[in-house]
């Protein structure tokens, strides 16, 4: 076992006296001086804990600043997306509509040209038969003349040479020949 302790005394003896005091006061000291120690250091860490605080708070508040900052700018970004996506839309929509447009723009012009093209291949048809309906207008016209030119001659055979009579007939017969040539002509015109 070990001896007992000479502090605090048991109850039963009364304490030391004489010797005591100075050790008392010497560890008395003692414990104020590491009292001041544990409280200079003790006011360090605080001072120090309160400026890494104080420092702490002042980036914090700039980061929040900052972030606020970058919120507020994809907010802004988000808006800008957002219209640009709907004029994006409309533009295609836009686009859609006015290629269907053209389409059908292009599709009324080939309308147009075939009706045109039909058109233009009536009006020549329409002019190839009158052209060939006034051929033969005139070439019947011609052998009728001739044929009553010729009656009028035949009435009258004494005053004209036969062979001039005979020639003169010939005349009118290819005169009406090529009225019905131009005749036939007309017929294969108006069966086109």
């Amino acid at each position: 076992m070990s001896a007992p302790s000479a502090w605090p005394p048991p109850p039963d003896q009364p304490p030391p006296t004489g010797g005591g005091a100075p050790a008392r006061r010497r560890r008395g000291r003692t414990a104020v001086t590491v009292l001041a120690v544990l409280l200079a250091g003790s006011l360090g860490i605080g001072a120090y804990l309160w400026v890494t605080t104080t420092r702490w708070q002042s980036h914090s508040a700039t980061w929040e600043g900052e972030a606020r900052g970058y919120a507020d700018r994809v907010a802004a970004l988000d808006a800008e997306l957002a219209a640009t996506d709907a004029e994006l839309v409309a533009a295609r929509e836009q686009l859609a509509t006015a290629t269907a447009r053209i389409t059908d723009l292009a599709n009324e012009k080939a309308q147009l040209g075939d009706e045109n093209v039909a058109s233009q291949q009536y009006l020549d048809y329409q002019r190839r038969v009158s052209e060939a309906a006034g051929v033969v207008t005139t070439a019947l016209g011609d052998c009728v003349d001739a044929q009553s030119q010729l009656i009028t001659y035949l009435e009258d055979r004494g005053s004209y040479d036969a062979k001039d009579l005979d020639r003169f007939a010939s005349d009118v017969e290819t005169l009406c020949r090529q009225a019905s040539k131009a005749n036939d002509q007309l017929e294969q015109e108006l069966e086109q």
